[in-house]
């Protein structure tokens, strides 16, 4: 039998903390997963207008395999600059890569991070040259705890739209009985609606879990029709429109395992929202793997396991952020 965490939250993983932070007048802001140790990390990138960054760092091939924090964040490619900020103090932390230690060379931080696009909902954006993001960075990172944290209009959520709708910072866990620990944190911006058209219940509804958004059910003779696709946003324009999303579990996983457990997570967007992965969506999901346990044996049986956990907690955890975020 599996259950949510103690929280229902990413932070029920063991070695995970999460910060928030927003800008009331800008009506913007960003969320930090801070990983207590160096995480084994990974990304997988669905759809058509991503703004990423350290995202190729995080190849399998690639020299550095773990990372320090995960950012994500309104601000479209402003809001890039608010993991310099996470980066800049975590460094001045002593925390970072290095070849090799000298104390007169400062480590790099490992900082991977995506964007959504909110300018356009709403708030005060006339920054001008100094827009909020490298300080909303620094301030959520000082937020970051190991327990509970905002979801809804909070976070990377604070200024998102689902659809037609208010979008939000959304979280789940679950925890199997043999003890492998998933969980998911997500900012929903999307094009796509996350409500079956006609009715108020969630595309999610078959995986929630004790009602955690609401508990509404479909009409037991609803059928799906391809081309309705309820309450998206109208005339969508490039880059606009964005879920990011970062999953946690407790076991040990090699960067190529990771990516593998990424790739799968994002069937959860497809269970969430509709349409999704567009040309005009950014959609991107992080993994990180605190390895506080090992990989059961045959590992590639609970791969597999931890992918469907993966896409499933990340399905609840979208309904979750909008259902919270109205």
């Amino acid at each position: 039998m599996s259950n949510p965490g103690k929280n229902n939250l990413i932070t029920d993983i063991a070695g995970i903390r999460v910060g928030n932070a927003h800008d009331t007048a800008a009506k913007t802001g960003t969320s930090v997963i801070l990983c207590e140790s160096p995480c084994v990390g990974a990304v997988a990138v669905a759809g058509g207008g991503p703004g990423t960054r350290e995202t190729d760092l995080l190849d399998s091939d690639k020299l550095v395999e773990h990372v320090d924090a995960v950012v994500l964040s309104g601000g479209s490619a402003y809001g890039l600059a608010a993991a310099d900020g996470v980066a800049a103090k975590l460094g001045a932390e002593g925390r970072g890569f290095a070849l090799v230690n000298r104390p007169d060379v400062p480590k790099t931080p490992i900082v991977p991070g995506a964007i959504l696009y909110d300018l356009a909902n709403g708030g005060n954006k006339s920054w001008g040259e100094t827009p909020p993001y490298r300080d909303l960075g620094q301030s959520a990172l000082a937020a970051a705890d190991a327990g509970a944290f905002a979801l809804g209009a909070a976070g990377a959520g604070f200024g998102a739209r689902a659809g037609q709708f208010a979008g939000g910072l959304g979280s789940a866990s679950i925890i199997t009985g043999d003890g492998l620990s998933v969980g998911a944190l997500v900012a929903v911006n999307s094009f796509g609606s996350v409500f079956m058209p006609g009715t108020e219940a969630y595309w999610a509804w078959p995986y929630e879990i004790d009602g955690e958004f609401g508990g509404v059910r479909p009409p037991a003779d609803y059928a799906a029709n391809a081309e309705d696709w309820g309450p998206a946003k109208q005339n969508p324009h490039v880059g606009e429109n964005t879920t990011i999303a970062c999953i946690a579990t407790d076991v040990a996983l090699t960067p190529g395992q990771a990516k593998r457990v990424a790739q799968m997570a994002l069937a959860g967007m497809a269970r969430a929202i509709r349409p999704v992965f567009a040309p005009f969506d950014g959609d991107v999901v992080f993994v990180l793997s605190t390895a506080q346990k090992d990989l059961p044996e045959p590992a590639a049986l609970h791969l597999t396991r931890l992918g469907e956990l993966a896409a499933n907690t990340l399905a609840r955890a979208i309904a979750r952020g909008v259902h919270l975020a109205q």
